[in-house]
């Protein structure tokens, strides 16, 4: 469905309006304090959308309200908000001149889990999951990650004089079954709308100090694969077990003998995981069945690291099955969410200004290993920086680091409570800058040109 959003004025104006110019004499620190002056202006449409945001949280391709709220909430200023992309996506495209498109993503959806901070605005949503009714927590800073998307949003609108090119905003669904962007995708994104030149997103993460900015060159997070493996013996009497083939033994030794993969075969100095999260097998203590189910998920950073480890846990399934003599197992790969890669020239033109603007609070981390289906826009061709905040107290994160206060909850903790306000604050005022930066360098590279 296409609408278009009602504009919503900015309540304090920008007073700082800078022609386009070289980065050399582009005015970062008066830029950052008009950023500031937007997002004070803004705080309370913000930290309202925010909480509502928090405590009516939706699961993933189930984010029709969610959706519905950013759609409400964007300063649009004219731009075309379009609903539905990918289930429950939303893409609002603003045009500013002739200049590049520039992305910036945020994600939609809830994880099913049920929170417990006990904050006044928490969540105590329920819906169905997977044929059963569970409860609903905005556990991974995806609340966050929306306030900060229309703060950027309303705080570029009202910086138009800074920038030419056309803004292209996503809302993603279902970014926590990795499945979102590649619906979106699938849908028309960069056919029915245009292809970004550029993409950004950012991600709150536990274990920082809010008002501190983090990024890599390169691979950002992991990818995942998922492992399906089931072994096939002859089931018989547990008194017994010489007339049988036994799955569990396989099951159990294939478990221990996949780590030597990872220790042996794969380069120390890269990172790889197998990890086996079920074990399904058996009905009774005294008999040995006839098939074991194991499952897991593989991660690494690198594709050649990826293929090596892909490589040798297939290998070691059906060596495993060989020593024991049964039938080969059956092994499925199932290709999942592709390891973030960051674009170097796109995090150099950013770190310049990010650099200005936060000084040491700016700050280069090695890559994550959890996963992040962001991933799909990179691979579709859109030369992207995807970068972190953090989201508490200064002087509680140096506490946990010390060891003299309690170890604070991370991301999909049921007890993770970013602080909102610095947090969103940081968010808007690095991914506006971030935006900027390249705007910037695409006016000064033509500008050289003629």
């Amino acid at each position: 469905m296409m609408r278009f959003v009602k504009p919503l004025l900015a309540s304090v104006a920008l007073c700082t309006m800078l022609p386009l110019q070289a980065y050399a004499e582009l005015d970062v620190i008066g830029l950052k304090a008009a950023i500031e002056s937007s997002v004070a202006g803004n705080y309370a449409t913000l930290d309202a959308l925010y909480k509502d945001i928090h405590a009516h949280p939706e699961l993933a391709f189930q984010e029709v309200k969610t959706a519905a709220r950013l759609a409400a909430d964007l300063l649009s200023n004219g731009s075309a908000a379009t609903e539905k992309v990918g289930k429950t996506g939303l893409v609002a495209i603003y045009k500013n001149g002739d200049g590049p498109t520039v992305l910036v993503r945020t994600e939609l959806d809830a994880l099913p889990t049920e929170e417990k901070t006990g904050l006044p605005y928490a969540s105590h949503e329920k819906a169905n999951w997977n044929g059963r009714e569970v409860f609903v927590a905005h556990s991974c800073g995806h609340d966050i990650h929306m306030a900060t998307w229309v703060g950027t949003a309303k705080t570029l609108l009202g910086l138009k004089d800074q920038w030419r090119g056309t803004l292209m905003f996503i809302a993603q669904p279902a970014e926590e079954v990795g499945a979102g962007a590649m619906a979106m995708l699938r849908e028309g994104l960069f056919t029915r709308f245009p292809k970004p030149d550029f993409g950004f997103a950012l991600h709150a993460i536990g274990a920082f100090a809010h008002g501190t900015v983090l990024y890599t060159v390169g691979a950002g997070s992991s990818s995942a694969d998922g492992l399906y493996i089931k072994f096939r013996g002859v089931g018989g009497h547990g008194a017994v077990p010489q007339a049988t083939i036994d799955p569990v033994m396989m099951a159990a030794r294939f478990v221990v003998d996949v780590q030597s993969v990872i220790s042996r075969e794969k380069d120390p100095t890269e990172f790889g995981v197998v990890s086996i999260g079920t074990i399904q097998g058996g009905t009774a203590a005294n008999i040995i069945p006839d098939e074991v189910v194991l499952t897991g998920t593989i991660r690494s950073f690198k594709p050649e690291v990826r293929a090596k480890m892909l490589a040798g846990v297939a290998r070691t399934a059906k060596a495993v099955a060989a020593m024991s003599n049964a039938p080969e197992p059956m092994v499925m790969i199932t290709e999942g969410i592709k390891a973030v890669m960051n674009d170097p020239g796109v995090v150099a033109t950013a770190e310049k200004v990010l650099k200005a603007a936060f000084g040491d609070k700016l700050r280069p981390i090695p890559p994550v290993t959890p996963s992040e289906d962001y991933s799909e826009f990179i691979s579709s061709g859109v030369p992207s920086m995807f970068f972190r905040i953090g989201v508490y107290e200064p002087e509680r994160v140096a506490a946990a680091r010390e060891g003299e206060g309690p170890q604070l909850p991370g991301n999909h903790s049921p007890l993770f409570a970013p602080v909102p306000k610095p947090t969103i604050e940081t968010g808007v005022e690095a991914m506006t800058l971030a935006v900027l930066s390249v705007f910037d360098q695409h006016a000064r590279e033509n500008a050289r040109e003629k």
